[in-house]
């Protein structure tokens, strides 16, 4: 009877392949319910002589089905953690997952690959402040309080007490602080966020970005401009790129011209968006005022200068023919991910 409950019991382990069944075959005998504890209560109708070998042999029983239950439960845990290994591992010959990067934004991209262009036409990048002194941002730049042309600008004025102080409508403040620092020659590109109180649409915000230019010297002529300007949008345009310059006013040049290149889109033919002109402006530019560079401490005598300022924002939309100003500032992944395709 002894051999038959081992056998049975061993027989219904060996098929235990899960903790669940395990444990139901250790409730099923040898919990306190299950076959050997019914046959250890049946010891009390036996002799003495009887109960101890009935007992004794009860025992072995029991060592050795406990010995078998640990095994078999190592063996189905070890069997398991195979299997969920198996299921976790990686097939090193199959080709890598690509997983996706971030880049730089498309304005950013253009500011960094304007100011290596004109780096390497000579010219040093420098920053500055976007909350600037309404004295860099308009006076010395000969822009007085009650010249007209203060008020194209829409600035943001800040709330102070002291000095009259602007969220910057350009990044013209720092020619002012750069000639302020240093005697001529000087030759600097100047990138950075400006603002204006002004209405959105497709072709404007509220802020934007721009890259003034400067270059003051003994003997700079307009032609000194013109050369640095077109050789700049052929490099930005492609080397086939025409350029036309036009008188336009601006308080802190005299003469002033805007520079406009020959449409990329309809090759100077006239399209939608160059609205029939074949011309796309693209900056304003001009010889430094004599007055700007008395505010400075420089002799107009002695020497000359030249200023330009552009809009990064219209130089991305003109590469890309992007319609819509609004949605470089959307932040939407499908749109922002065409531009690291085009760059590749």
């Amino acid at each position: 009877m002894n051999d038959d409950l081992l056998q049975q019991s061993l027989d219904s382990l060996r098929h235990a392949t899960s903790e669940d069944e395990l444990a139901g075959w250790y409730r099923d005998v040898l919990g306190r319910k299950g076959t050997l504890s019914e046959a250890m209560r049946t010891l009390g109708s036996l002799t003495p002589d009887e109960r101890r070998e009935r007992g004794r042999q009860l025992n072995e029983v029991k060592t050795q089905l406990e010995a078998a239950f640990t095994a078999r439960q190592d063996e189905v845990r070890a069997a398991a953690l195979d299997a969920r290994l198996g299921a976790e591992s990686v097939d090193v010959t199959l080709p890598g997952r690509r997983h996706p990067v971030g880049n730089l934004h498309p304005i950013t991209a253009m500011i960094r690959e304007a100011c290596d262009i004109f780096a390497h036409l000579g010219f040093q990048t420098v920053e500055g402040p976007e909350v600037e002194y309404a004295l860099y941002s308009f006076d010395m730049l000969n822009i007085p309080q009650d010249h007209p042309a203060r008020d194209v600008w829409d600035t943001i004025f800040i709330n102070s007490n002291e000095k009259e102080i602007t969220l910057r409508p350009h990044t013209s403040p720092m020619q002012i602080r750069t000639m302020l620092k240093q005697d001529p020659p000087v030759r600097v590109v100047v990138p950075g966020r400006t603002y204006r109180y002004e209405a959105q649409d497709a072709t404007h915000e509220w802020h934007f970005h721009q890259i003034e230019g400067l270059a003051v010297d003994r003997h700079i002529t307009m032609a000194d401009l013109r050369g640095t300007l077109a050789e700049f949008a052929r490099q930005i345009f492609g080397p086939e790129r025409k350029v036309r310059f036009r008188c336009d006013y601006f308080p802190f040049v005299e003469p002033g011209v805007d520079m406009s290149i020959d449409c990329p889109f309809c090759k100077g033919k006239g399209c939608r968006t160059c609205k029939g002109s074949g011309w796309i402006e693209i900056l304003g530019a001009g010889m430094v005022h004599p007055n700007v560079l008395r505010n400075v401490g420089y002799d107009p005598d002695v020497y000359s200068g030249w200023a330009f300022g552009m809009g990064v924002d219209r130089l991305v939309m003109l590469r890309y023919n992007v319609q819509d100003l609004r949605s470089f500032y959307a932040n939407d992944l499908r749109f922002l991910a065409q531009f690291d395709r085009a760059r590749m």
